[in-house]
């Protein structure tokens, strides 16, 4: 690492190399990094890599069992405001980053309650994979909780997306909810007139327009229930509105776009 970066990062922080992209669109791209040192997280938290001295924090897809660390990055350009965005894009495999080693955030798997209804906009799904993972693959969390067993938790994902390509996990969510009954996903476009969304054959409209009308037909007991949002900050504040005067508990973790 350059020493003019060295000297711009304050603080305590390692590094991470890119071993692998994938580019989705434009600008939706998945890196997965691997630490130079051992790096450990809560399902749901977010970790802050770093290019010449610039760092932005972003929300962790991969379950903490796995070797790497999975990203998915919205690019910003310049134009619009993007600072480091812009400079992962052009990153190749190999290039070294700035980690720091703490993860961070609260935004994890609220386990006093039975069903989680998972809310986000493109990227704003990434905290639910992660989540996902570790409970499919680790049988042993989250830890017990009084009154529930493992077998009465249910997981709701509703994403919204204005085009169908930019929905960065739909093949894998579908296929959890196909081997898992207790695992819904529910995506939506809100563009379907437009030729980009020609083939897609599901549900239309904002995300945020719909969580309602799918939450009473799951007929969940609202003390039992929670629901997260997380991505664009006006859908965010939409559903905190629609569900504010009720029984349901209700967080959030907002970002949009990374760069701003």
């Amino acid at each position: 690492m350059a020493d003019d970066t060295s000297r711009t990062i304050r603080g305590r922080f390692t590094t991470c190399e890119l071993v692998r992209r994938e580019e989705l669109t434009e600008d939706l791209i998945k890196f997965w990094i691997k630490p130079a040192q051992p790096f450990s997280f809560k399902p749901g938290q977010y970790c802050t890599i770093g290019v010449d001295g610039i760092e932005r924090p972003y929300s962790i897809v991969s379950s903490p069992d796995e070797k790497e660390i999975e990203l998915f990055i919205e690019v910003v350009p310049v134009a619009e405001g993007g600072h480091l965005t812009p400079l992962l894009d052009h990153l190749e495999v190999g290039a070294e980053m700035t980690l720091r080693p703490r993860a961070k955030g609260i935004f994890v798997l609220q386990a006093q309650f039975k069903h989680h209804i998972f809310v986000g906009t493109v990227t704003g799904v990434v905290p639910y994979l992660s989540i996902l993972r570790k409970f499919l693959n680790d049988p042993e969390w989250p830890e017990p909780q009084e009154g529930i067993e493992r077998n009465d938790y249910t997981f709701d994902v509703l994403e919204g997306a204005s085009y169908l390509d930019e929905f960065g996990y739909d093949d894998e969510l579908t296929q959890i909810a196909s081997k898992h009954d207790f695992v819904k996903f529910y995506p939506s476009v809100s563009r379907p007139a437009e030729a980009r969304n020609d083939p897609w054959t599901g549900a239309e409209g904002r995300i945020n327009t719909l969580v309602e009308d799918y939450v009473s037909q799951l007929g969940f007991d609202p003390k039992e229930t929670c629901i997260y949002a997380c991505g664009h900050p006006q859908m965010i504040e939409d559903v905190g509105r629609r569900f504010a005067n009720t029984d349901y508990t209700f967080i959030e973790e907002r970002f949009w776009k990374e760069d701003e």
